[in-house]
């Protein structure tokens, strides 16, 4: 498919996260990139009118009003008919993203898809199969791949640089998101804080460390601890994601990377949030100003632009995450480490 001049996009789900997307498209298109928010959808016709009160439970993120480009629709089905509409980003609850993100292809839209993408590995095969027999675009929004600091990680642990990792440990906690308590109280739908927080430490640490070949974990859907053990490393890799009492309770993020020749931390709630301590380099690192958000859906648009050549994260790559989350939660049923064998 050709790329389009100037790139068109819908929001269907405009919340928390659609209102974070539209925010991001206008920060995008201040930088220079050729798109326009055209059109937003939301199942409660009431998010289209202000800005909700913020909640506990979330990262501090730019909200964006309605876009003063955006026609406000009723139904999706509207938003899809648009041939003025060329990618969407999906930022429903959970169960309904596969769903919508097979339609919008069906119509010919390229997909930017909140995460989880789904709370089973087979619902995230059929949409990824559904992009590759559409020949579109369909990305998970994996936004730690573009948090600033964390691709400095990556590149390090990839390259070598301070040699081989020892330990690395990832800690994401917070209180419950208080908004939506009919979805985030129910796990079935949600499926907790082990897919609705963990899934980011978990794509991550395999987009760092490649596929585990078997995982332990403990705990329960609201608060996971995950051993990660590799075929090709040593290294003791773990990761936490809870959701913690009481409902005020500030949300953290951290990681702490032991390599060979040099130590790295990172802590939101610091000022300067990422250190390294080296022979050659010891303090903070200064960090980009874009947000992880603007990064994440500049390089969507760039990709359905024909501005890069593949996307950072793939819908692949949501599949066997998601298999990695199911094998944590059989492991917390059972006791024992689960084996993942290959991707």
């Amino acid at each position: 498919m050709t790329p389009p001049a100037s790139l068109g996009i819908g929001i269907i789900g405009f919340g928390f996260m659609g209102r974070t997307h539209a925010a991001a498209y206008e920060a995008a298109r201040r930088r220079g990139l050729p798109l326009t928010v055209r059109a937003v959808v939301s199942a409660r016709g009431s998010d289209l009118d202000k800005t909700p009160p913020r909640g506990h439970g979330t990262l501090a993120t730019v909200e964006s009003d309605l876009p003063e480009s955006a026609k406000r629709l009723d139904s999706v089905d509207d938003l899809l008919a648009r041939e003025e509409i060329h990618a969407v980003s999906i930022c429903t609850y959970t169960e309904s993203h596969v769903d919508l993100a097979i339609a919008a292809l069906k119509a010919g839209k390229h997909v930017l898809v909140e995460k989880p993408i789904a709370l089973e590995q087979r619902e995230v095969a059929r949409l990824a199969a559904a992009a590759r027999a559409a020949n579109l675009t369909a990305m998970p929004a994996m936004c730690m791949r573009f948090w600033p600091g964390w691709p400095w990680l990556r590149d390090r642990i990839r390259a070598g640089t301070f040699g081989a990792v020892r330990s690395a440990q990832f800690t994401r906690m917070g209180a419950r998101p208080d908004w939506g308590a009919a979805f985030y109280g129910d796990d079935r739908r949600s499926g907790g804080a082990l897919f609705d927080m963990h899934v980011h430490d978990a794509d991550f640490i395999r987009w760092c460390f490649g596929h585990p070949a078997r995982v332990r974990s403990a705990g329960t859907r609201h608060d996971v601890t995950t051993a990660y053990f590799f075929d090709e490393s040593p290294a003791g890799i773990g990761a936490r994601g809870a959701w913690i009492a009481p409902g005020t309770a500030p949300f953290a993020m951290c990681f702490e990377v032991e390599f060979d020749e040099a130590s790295a931390s990172f802590d939101l709630s610091r000022s300067s949030p990422l250190r390294v301590d080296h022979r050659s380099e010891v303090g903070p690192i200064v960090l980009p100003k874009e947000t992880a958000y603007e990064a994440e859906v500049r390089h969507f648009a760039e990709v359905v632009l024909g501005r890069a050549a593949t996307a950072i994260a793939t819908m692949e790559e949501a599949v066997a995450v998601t298999r990695m989350l199911e094998a944590e939660a059989l492991s917390q049923e059972t006791g024992e480490s689960v084996a993942l064998g290959p991707p």
